[in-house]
C-alpha cells in the first residue's frame, strides 16, 4: 500500500529541509541592517500569525483546558529551547557565513539521534548511526574549512 506525499513524513521533512535551507539564506540577509535578537523578534511574530492562520482556517483548535498538563510542560519547554536555539542561529548568521553556520546548526540531528537513544529508548541500525556519524564529520568539516 503505497502513501500518498501528503501522509509522507518524508516528504514532509524534505519540504521541511528546504524551507530551513531557504530561512538561513533569508536571514542572514534580513540580519544585516538589525540587531540579531531583534530579527528573531520579527520573524517569531509572522511565524505566529502564520501559524494563527493554519490553526484557525484549518480546524485544529482545541481548548486550551483540554490539553493534559504533562503536553503543555513539554510544548514549554520545546517552545523555550526552539526559542534559545533561534537567537543563537540568528546571532550566528550575524556573525558567520550561512553556508558554516546552517551544517554546524545541523549537529542538532545528531544531538537528536543521541538523545533519542538516551532519552527516548530508541534505536539505530548500524547504518543509521554511520550517517550520524558522516553528519557529524560532514559539519565538523564545513565549520573548520
Amino acid at each position: 500500500m503505497s502513501q500518498s506525499w501528503s501522509t509522507s513524513w518524508l516528504f514532509w521533512a524534505l519540504l521541511s529541509a528546504a524551507f530551513a535551507a531557504l530561512t538561513a539564506i533569508f536571514a542572514k540577509v534580513g540580519v544585516a541592517h538589525i540587531h540579531s535578537d531583534l530579527a528573531t523578534l520579527l520573524r517569531t511574530v509572522i511565524i505566529l500569525a502564520l501559524v494563527a492562520a493554519m490553526v484557525g482556517f484549518g480546524g485544529s483548535w482545541q481548548a486550551p483546558g483540554e490539553i493534559p498538563a504533562r503536553t503543555w510542560i513539554f510544548l514549554i519547554l520545546s517552545g523555550l529551547a526552539t526559542g534559545a536555539s533561534w537567537l543563537c542561529y540568528f546571532r550566528a548568521l550575524k556573525l558567520g557565513d550561512a553556508a558554516r553556520v546552517a551544517p554546524v546548526d545541523k549537529l542538532s540531528v545528531v544531538l537528536v539521534a543521541i538523545f533519542g537513544v538516551i532519552f527516548l529508548g530508541e534505536r539505530l541500525s548500524a547504518l543509521a548511526t554511520l550517517g550520524v556519524v558522516l553528519i557529524a564529520a560532514g559539519a565538523a568539516l564545513v565549520a573548520l574549512g
